[in-house]
């Protein structure tokens, strides 16, 4: 083989060596795009809509988004660290069901719990319209809770993101051998007092890791805070870019929002610190106590009633919604919604996860900085907030798709109109960047049991990098990645700020119908859009309850 033939050969296998880190480099500039381009947008534009919003509502957005961060924060711990501790260490009936079903709620997200909630508990409700008819009452004539309200949207947010500190907590407890409590009690304290100095304190890490997830979930919620009229910073965002259409006021908001969520971070990883906390070799089972007669059913129902307000009691009510608003699922518009959703899920699902591959091999297999930086910046998406990383891809390639068209117009006279913005594509590198740090941690989750002598002997026998991947680490991932794609899949159909920001026009889905209709105070139609959400929803919880019955 002449010289002039293995140039050209040598030149193609270090382009086919190069392409994974440039498409590496890409996805990493993307994921990291949307930070960038708010603190740009945010210092460079335009301040008088925010002075206008700091003389009026900027203080409210503040106080309330610091409200409801630590109202939902403290009341999801409580429920999910006492209801783990409940079923890891008693006994009582029903504690077997009870432990899959606390689970459930997960599948929901709040804003259909506030449509569900709002149907049966608002004025023109089954509930008050009772009890003004049983008692003869008039509208003057009692009080009655306010569900549209801050409290309202905390006991909405709490009922389905307790989950998180629930199944952290679980395992935590789970985890912990007998011996250091067996130790406590030894050297006097009580059941409840061993709980208190030694299991709490070891458990502390996972329960702030599900605090802090809760913690980010609800500063991105939009749909329930729109829905309730509670003015926070997601909601401000969202009226700045629609309402009064100034890009640089939502940038600015996006901003703060997005201090907020860095902000949570640091304080989990600062009150994580260094504490390490370790067994001796001796392991032992944490032995259940019986709770029987009053304790018994004291302990059924603190973890009945979180699994009936989150799971069960919504479904009946949405059924009931759905059957009486007279929509058709199967009708073409609907198909449509459910269309438009199942393609965003698919694609955005399937991005998501081959940028995670990509990432978490690239870090396995070189070891280099570049791979680190990448899987940091991969897992930061989770931290940021739909409406953020909305305004943060729309600001920047809206600008590219003006000064482009501008410049066509200018030299051709051609008009290129808008090529990225209002686009599919776009969207899902939304999503993308959203669901990255879920995707990745389901592959290093993965990863962490292909033991490195497999990897070793591939090597040995030939393989290169990604034939590596390809041949040995993809057979032995398939579980891991399929769980992140339904994960991934489930996100981007529950997903609101993000969606109603950047969709394209007249390309609908079922969570922006919902919003839609509820908007418009037709809540049994919402009922139709909201069930089929919670249906798909269900898949990977049902996933996740499997998982728990094989680790138990």
């Amino acid at each position: 083989m002449t010289e002039a033939t293995l140039q050209p050969m040598e030149t193609h296998q270090s382009w086919r060596a190069r392409l994974p880190w440039v498409a590496a480099g890409i996805a990493a500039a993307i994921c990291v795009m949307p930070h960038i381009s708010v603190l740009i947008a945010a210092v460079m534009g335009s301040t008088e809509t925010l002075q206008s919003l700091a003389e009026s509502v900027l203080g409210r957005y503040t106080r309330t988004t610091a409200l409801l961060l630590l109202f939902v924060v403290a009341f999801s711990t409580i429920i999910g660290t006492t209801t783990a501790w409940l079923v890891t260490t008693t006994e009582f009936r029903g504690r077997r069901l009870l432990e899959i079903a606390l689970v459930l709620p997960l599948a929901f997200p709040a804003y259909v719990l506030a449509y569900a909630y709002t149907h049966v508990l608002d004025h023109p409700g089954i509930v008050q319209s009772t009890l003004r008819s049983v008692m003869g009452w008039g509208p003057r004539d009692y009080w009655f809770p306010e569900v549209r309200s801050l409290g309202g949207a905390v006991v909405m947010l709490t009922l389905v993101l307790y989950p998180y500190v629930y199944l952290l907590a679980r395992a935590a407890f789970a985890s912990q051998s007998a011996s250091t409590f067996y130790a406590a009690q030894s050297l006097g304290q009580s059941r409840l007092g061993a709980f208190w100095r030694v299991s709490l304190p070891m458990a502390r890490p996972a329960i702030a890791s599900g605090a802090m997830l809760v913690g980010m979930e609800t500063i991105a919620d939009f749909g329930t805070v729109s829905y309730f009229g509670v003015q926070t910073f997601a909601v401000g965002i969202y009226s700045s870019w629609i309402s009064f259409a100034d890009r640089a006021a939502a940038a600015q908001l996006s901003l703060a929002l997005l201090t907020f969520a860095l902000l949570l971070a640091i304080l989990e990883r600062i009150n994580r610190g260094e504490a390490r906390y370790a067994f001796g070799r001796k392991f032992e089972h944490m032995p259940r106590v019986t709770l029987r007669g009053r304790r018994g059913v004291l302990a059924f129902l603190v973890c009945f009633l979180p699994a009936f307000l989150g799971c069960f009691l919504p479904v009946i009510m949405l059924a009931d919604m759905a059957v009486g608003s007279g929509q058709d699922l199967l009708s073409p518009r609907y198909l449509h919604f459910l269309r438009n959703s199942v393609i965003l899920g698919v694609c955005a699902a399937v991005i998501t996860v081959s940028v995670a591959i990509l990432f978490g091999s690239l870090a396995r297999n070189t070891k280099s900085v570049f791979a680190t930086i990448a899987l940091y910046i991969g897992r930061m998406g989770y931290a940021v907030p739909g409406g953020v990383i909305a305004v943060g891809l729309l600001v920047p390639f809206a600008y590219f798709d003006n000064t482009l068209d501008a410049f066509m117009r200018e030299r051709f006279d051609i008009s290129t109109g808008l090529l990225f913005t209002g686009s599919i594509w776009l969207l899902v590198c939304a999503y993308m960047i959203r669901f990255l740090a879920a995707a990745i941690g389901a592959y290093e989750g993965g990863a962490a049991i292909i033991n490195p002598n497999m990897d070793a002997a591939a090597r040995v026998l030939g393989q290169s990098e990604w034939g590596l991947v390809r041949r040995v680490h993809f057979p032995l991932l398939r579980p891991s990645l399929l769980t992140a794609l339904l994960i991934v899949f489930v996100d981007v159909m529950k997903e609101l700020p993000a969606t109603l920001i950047m969709r394209p026009f007249n390309f609908d889905t079922l969570a922006v119908q919902a919003y839609r209709l509820a908007s418009d105070e037709r809540l049994e139609g919402a009922g139709v859009p909201s069930l089929v959400i919670v249906a798909v929803g269900l898949l990977p919880v049902i996933l996740l309850c499997r998982t728990m019955r094989r680790d138990r």
